[in-house]
């Protein structure tokens, strides 16, 4: 919850009487979708006065979707309340799913599995060519055969569509019903678990009298993002959203995102438009490519560290808050007061990255 007392004097509430309304239809647009309890929401909202001050910018906040509870939590939980009552709803018994190698999607679809009693058959490509033991069996990956999956080697570029399009066929023909989750659960039925966040927190920081001019997070899949754009659309917000790439150039990562919100909104049939310029990524993040380390990253993770005692992961939530640290300093929030970082989790990765941090020794 909000720690309202460290929040700063507003002379207005934060969101116009209309958004919370918005707020209210939005979710019962939501109600009617299947959907089963999974994460343990709403996650807190928590200032990071610490890092604020070092920064010298706005007051920084963070969502802690790290949070979810779910195999030591992260933004995937939410999708999968809505994935796995889908899977369960069509008679599902096996799910399938891909990711990265240290993929934060493919642990908490083999923890959701396992809570729920289904078989699980997880895909991982190999997209960094690092055979680093930590990093090819340890972190996520130990996690994921810890909760029972089948773990499974693909090329870095194969189809993984397709892999698990074969995969499906395979396990049917030995009498399994799957379910096929896409990387990252990102599909409009996975989205719909942001487009409620987006209303958990608007309503959250109205409660506490917080007006949140603007909301970072990292982006790489797409679904987080394309959920969050949808709902803040559908109650009107005028929260400035900006994601952090970890994978695309601009560009793609814009158009995919762009693409999975309009997609969302009319699978929830509510007539929300999305406009274009809704959607704003910046890609300058990524360094050499995805799930490898930059020096940005590892100076942010352990700032974070250091000032605030939290953890974020070196593939994904760490490039992210290293694209929200240097555009404070460079000025993008300038005139803003509250800017919120939506914690996705994933500090299991770490595991995976032992050398990377260079923290050998002890100290007598």
């Amino acid at each position: 919850m909000v720690e309202t007392n460290q929040i700063v004097d507003r002379d207005t509430m934060a969101q116009p009487e209309l958004t919370l309304s918005l707020c209210k239809d939005l979710s019962v647009a939501l109600a009617k979708f299947p959907r089963v309890a999974l994460g343990h929401l709403p996650t807190p909202l928590e200032p990071m006065d610490r890092l604020s001050e070092e920064l010298g910018g706005p007051r920084l906040w963070v969502k802690r979707d790290d949070c979810t509870g779910l195999s030591s939590g992260g933004n995937k939980t939410r999708k999968l309340e809505f994935l796995m009552a889908d899977a369960v709803q069509s008679g599902a018994d096996t799910i399938i799913t891909q990711g990265a190698t240290q993929s934060n999607h493919a642990r908490q679809t083999a923890a959701a599995a396992a809570k729920l009693g289904m078989e699980c058959h997880i895909l991982l490509e190999d997209r960094t060519g690092s055979n680093d033991p930590n990093y090819i069996m340890n972190g996520n990956v130990l996690l994921d055969r810890l909760h029972g999956a089948s773990v499974s080697k693909r090329p870095g570029g194969a189809d993984m569509n397709a892999e698990m399009v074969a995969l499906a066929e395979d396990l049917q023909q030995n009498g399994k019903t799957p379910y096929i989750i896409p990387g990252g659960g990102s599909n409009p039925i996975g989205a719909l678990g942001y487009v409620n966040c987006a209303r958990e927190v608007t309503e959250q920081a109205a409660a506490a009298g917080l007006k949140i001019d603007a909301l970072v997070h990292a982006t790489g899949s797409s679904g987080t993002q394309a959920g969050l754009v949808t709902g803040l659309a559908a109650i009107q917000s005028d929260i400035h959203l900006l994601g952090i790439g970890v994978r695309a150039p601009k560009d793609k990562q814009e158009g995919m995102v762009h693409d999975l919100a309009v997609r969302t909104a009319e699978y929830m049939g509510t007539g929300v438009q999305i406009d274009r310029d809704l959607v704003r990524a910046n890609c300058d993040y990524v360094g050499p490519g995805y799930g490898l380390p930059t020096e940005g990253m590892i100076a942010a993770l352990k700032l974070l560290a250091r000032t605030e005692g939290l953890l974020f992961d070196p593939v994904y939530s760490g490039k992210g808050l290293d694209g929200l640290i240097d555009q404070v300093r460079k000025g993008y929030f300038d005139g803003m007061e509250n800017v919120v970082f939506l914690h996705t989790g994933g500090s299991a990765a770490l595991f995976g990255y032992p050398d990377t941090f260079d923290l050998h020794g002890y100290t007598s």
